[in-house]
């Protein structure tokens, strides 16, 4: 595994996980759907293998059709427990015994994600050694994704610190004035040190009434450094969400 170093910076080892699990509500096995040849896990794989500061990339799966196709196309699979209820569990297990500094939690079903989406949110670590854990926002433009509760939407503190993670409309614009709102990109970066005390922590209350997992460190009382990025992130979660990233794909 190669170290990485940004400049003027000690090297770090830096590993992507990539958590695909075979069972999905809306779109079973989307981790194998094909895209213009390629299974969707293999798009996102390739994509991470790009990014300038990751020092490996490892898929961490819960079911050996997926294992077996990240091996068969050259890449790097661990299987881990069929009983997480949350990506951040399994790439905690599938790290566990892996000697690095940062894990980048990095969502399978992004078969367009930008690799210096990637190398944007570790950034801060490099930077700053109080930061434990990192993501990433995006600009809302678009007025149907603002009350759309699939859209997270993220509000951050003067020093870029997130303030709350919502499905609802964050803030609510009384006076209907220029406000301006962020979608929440779901990677995370996080110190393995930290990554391994988060694991252990209980779902939170907020967590659970939001469904977002991301709730759990900020009630704990740990900070999440939000980096603005302009290059959105386009997730698969139903089979029209497959055809519309097929096309894209297809016409690029």
């Amino acid at each position: 595994m190669k170290s990485k170093k940004a400049k003027g910076k000690k090297e770090l080892i830096i590993i992507g996980v990539i958590p695909a699990r075979y069972g999905s509500t809306r779109l079973p096995a989307k981790a194998l759907a094909m895209i213009h040849g390629k299974p969707m896990i293999q798009h996102v794989y390739e994509r991470c293998l790009k990014s300038k500061l990751l020092s490996e990339v490892l898929v961490a799966t819960d079911d050996k059709r997926i294992f077996d196709a990240v091996i068969n196309f050259g890449g790097n699979a661990a299987m881990t427990s069929k009983s997480h209820k949350s990506g951040t569990d399994r790439i905690g297990e599938a790290v566990k015994n892996i000697n690095c500094d940062i894990v980048v939690n990095i969502q399978g079903d992004e078969p367009m994600i930008a690799p210096g989406n990637v190398d944007k949110a570790i950034a801060p670590l490099f930077n700053d050694k109080s930061i434990n854990v990192s993501t990433l926002c995006f600009k809302i433009s678009d007025k149907k994704e603002i009350n759309n509760p699939n859209v997270v939407k993220v509000v951050m503190d003067s020093n870029s610190n997130a303030l709350y993670f919502s499905r609802s409309v964050i803030p609510f614009n009384r006076d209907n004035t220029k406000a301006k709102y962020f979608k929440h990109i779901g990677l995370y970066v996080y110190r393995k040190d930290y990554l391994m005390k988060l694991i252990k922590l209980k779902p939170s209350r907020l967590e659970l009434t939001e469904k977002l997992e991301q709730l759990r460190i900020l009630e704990s009382g740990e900070k999440i450094r939000v980096i603005k990025t302009n290059t959105d992130s386009h997730s698969v979660d139903t089979p029209a969400d497959l055809w519309k990233i097929r096309n894209i794909i297809t016409g690029k």
